[in-house]
């Protein structure tokens, strides 16, 4: 039996090697591999002495050869294609490890175009394709984590064809992933990131417990292991629901840096917001502005949870709790309720991944696009359209409510009082609906929410939305401007008294 070894991560490759020939494989290997497991003493023959080739052009062609090729992927169970490799000097091989160039790496430490396409890797997946075909006889190894797996089926004598078939689904994943980053790097680097194809590659973490709805089967990906690292459970099994609710709650936790910023989300919109001098007074004003919707919420804590807080949540049902992290008093609190589901990320703040692509769905395909973010100084840098400037604590309160309009489904409006959310209109097809929409139940639930700050995300076409707001009591509003009526904007907030503010920027959230 012969085992091909040629691999970029050399983590644990003289044990797996070792072992391999403890149990009666011959060993090939290349280049580097090959002189690592040459100095550990173990027995070895170079691809060289196979292929009956010397490497060739700086190693560029190493393995390219029928000798390597014919020996992966004759057929062992057609008697033709035994004659014909015994015809031609071609010894099988049996089982090939192998992955690949750091791709990956090498773009992310250099832009030397020359250097990055020499780290695209040929030999290696076409071996790796080869060996995968022909899983009905070979094994193919691409990820070290396997190679305790790979020799406990060895010595158990488990080398089954579901085992093989498996290890073959691993291998095509993992060279359609590798040319997928290949691909979308080029098209980046030459085509504003906008190819012919775009390519979506993401890793499994878990399978939730279904999709939407039970009829739909669900599962949570990733992108750059950050879910991996970042995302603990501590108590119950995250939904499909909970995963949209829970990013899209830590979004506006985590936008405001080290702030104890809490955000209560519910069915994918913010409930409640709120900075203050700690995370409890944060939770406590955030849970009053929509308490009933907060019932069975998602709560996202840029902090850490300690007793007293906890103490405070477990006041009504909540489905999830994330936060950076919990202290284990707060835990043990939390825990005393069999309902709640609690994940964090290990952390002193929420740390967001910040992908740099978004996509939706859509039938009969996707729309792709750069992520939006809402940039550090697009507040302060906004015009002042009246003669009336803002406060500091408007000012203030204007950085909240423009943030979480942002991250917030549109048409919306978000009203922002004393660093705290005090009404919220989402997701509506008119801007004044979601205006009267946020004061209505602002009024419903005994919510004074005059002398807070106006945001929405886009302009208001109508100064119907100025006049609701100036019956509510808003003092100063912050927009993006655009609209062909903005002259009678201006003209409504002088007649009122209020700050009037354009970003000069749309954020919109559909």
């Amino acid at each position: 039996m012969r085992a091909l070894i040629s691999v970029s991560d050399k983590s644990g490759v003289e044990n797996f090697a070792k072992e391999l020939v403890g149990l009666g494989y011959e060993i090939i290997s290349t280049g580097g591999t090959y002189n690592k497991l040459k100095d550990a003493g173990i027995a070895v023959i170079e691809a060289n002495e196979v292929t009956k080739f010397p490497e060739c052009f700086e190693g560029r062609v190493k393995t390219l050869n029928p000798y390597i090729h014919g020996g992966i992927l004759h057929r062992r169970d057609k008697q033709s294609h035994l004659d014909q490799a015994k015809e031609l000097g071609v010894e099988g091989i049996d089982l090939v490890c192998v992955n690949l160039y750091p791709f990956k790496e090498t773009i992310e430490k250099t832009d030397d175009f020359e250097e990055i396409i020499e780290n695209i890797d040929i030999g290696g997946p076409a071996m790796v394709r080869s060996a995968a075909k022909n899983h009905d006889s070979v094994i193919i190894v691409t990820d070290v984590v396997d190679y305790d797996v790979v020799l406990n089926n060895l010595k158990n004598d488990t080398n089954t064809a579901e085992f093989r078939r498996d290890m073959m689904i691993k291998a095509y994943e993992h060279t359609a992933a590798y040319d997928s980053m290949i691909a979308n790097y080029m098209n980046k680097r030459f085509n504003n990131g906008m190819g012919q194809k775009q390519f979506i590659v993401g890793e499994k973490v878990f399978d939730t417990r279904y999709g939407e709805n039970p009829h739909q089967k669900g599962a949570l990906y990733e992108f750059d292991k950050h879910l991996s690292n970042k995302f603990i459970t501590l108590k119950g099994e995250a939904s499909f629901n909970n995963m949209g609710d829970i990013s899209g709650a830590a979004k506006i936790a985590s936008a405001f840096g080290d702030d104890n910023a809490v955000c209560i989300v519910k069915h994918g919109n913010p409930c409640g917001f709120a900075i203050k001098d700690s995370l409890f007074e944060s939770y406590e004003q955030a849970l009053r502005c929509d308490p009933i919707s907060a019932f069975g919420g998602v709560v996202a804590v840029n902090g850490i949870v300690d007793l007293e807080l906890a103490v405070k949540m477990n006041e009504i049902f909540l489905e999830v709790v994330f936060a950076a992290d919990f202290t284990p008093e707060a835990e043990e609190e939390l825990n005393k309720k069999k309902r709640i589901k609690l994940f964090k990320q290990g952390t002193k703040k929420l740390e967001m991944s910040n992908d740099a692509f978004n996509f939706k769905i859509l039938d009969g395909g996707f729309v792709y696009q750069d992520a939006d973010k809402v940039e550090e100084d697009e507040v302060t840098n906004s015009e002042l359209k009246s003669k009336r400037e803002a406060t500091t604590q408007e000012v203030k309160d204007m950085e909240i409510a423009y943030k979480v309009a942002s991250l917030t489904k549109s048409n919306c409006v978000v009203y922002v009082k004393d660093s705290a959310m005090v009404a919220v209109g989402m997701g509506m097809t008119s801007r004044v609906d979601a205006a009267k929409a946020a004061l209505r139940k602002a009024e419903d639930l005994g919510i004074d929410v005059s002398g807070s700050v106006l945001a929405s995300e886009a302009f208001f076409p109508f100064r119907d939305s100025i006049d609701a707001a100036q019956e509510a009591g808003v003092k100063c509003v912050i927009e993006p401007g655009g609209s062909i009526r903005d002259d009678e904007i201006i003209e409504a907030a002088n007649e009122f008294g209020m700050a009037l503010y354009f970003s000069g920027k749309r954020h919109f959230l559909h």
